[in-house]
């Protein structure tokens, strides 16, 4: 399948390329620092980049400590936070922070608190690419979100990485997010337009 993009009407979303996810960080994702060789130049292809991020409170629901599965990660203004320094932000036009309220636990960028879907769409998007970590969680909340916010989907694969806690979770994932209409796509499949990186 080879996709050209149409830059008045796609994005490229990045799931939370945060220090956090990387190797070394509070909550790793196996080989989520390979990810950036893929993604940086998908985005010279695209007019809007979006970069989602978790923005966790100290005392986050989600945290061990207070009862969640995950060791603390991404807490507000600290270096794990942050974007990673692999990732080329010069083309990030839009930044979503997700999942700082204490009490609420958020793998979707796309939902009533966050409005992703409607700010778009507001702007003429139709299809999104996705790619980022973790294949299992955020990044697939985040397709299934985008799909019911009436978007097309396009799933990268070798711009994902997955944690698998358990076998097969990861091909789960895929295989769900590709039942509910999501198109996976490797970033060779996808074309610039005339004037764009190709």
């Amino acid at each position: 399948m080879t996709v050209r993009i149409n830059p008045e009407s796609d994005a490229l979303i990045l799931i939370d390329p945060q220090n956090c996810f990387m190797p070394g960080g509070a909550l790793p994702v196996p080989g989520g620092d390979e990810i950036f060789d893929v993604i940086n130049p998908l985005t010279k292809k695209f007019d809007l980049v979006v970069a989602s991020a978790d923005w966790h409170p100290p005392n986050h629901s989600s945290f061990k400590e207070y009862g969640g599965p995950w060791p603390p990660h991404c807490v507000q203004n600290t270096e794990g936070a942050n974007f990673s320094p692999k990732l080329d932000q010069s083309n990030v036009g839009m930044v979503i922070r997700k999942a700082y309220r204490r009490e609420t636990d958020q793998y979707t960028c796309f939902d009533e608190i966050t409005r992703l879907g409607d700010m778009l769409k507001a702007r003429g998007i139709k299809r999104v690419f996705i790619g980022g970590v973790a294949t299992e969680y955020c990044v697939h909340d985040s397709v299934i979100g985008a799909l019911r916010d009436g978007l097309e989907v396009f799933v990268i694969l070798d711009a994902i990485r997955g944690i698998e806690v358990n076998p097969g979770d990861i091909e789960k994932a895929l295989n769900d997010m590709k039942e509910h209409g999501a198109k996976l796509i490797y970033s060779r499949d996808i074309e610039g337009t005339l004037g764009y990186e190709n």
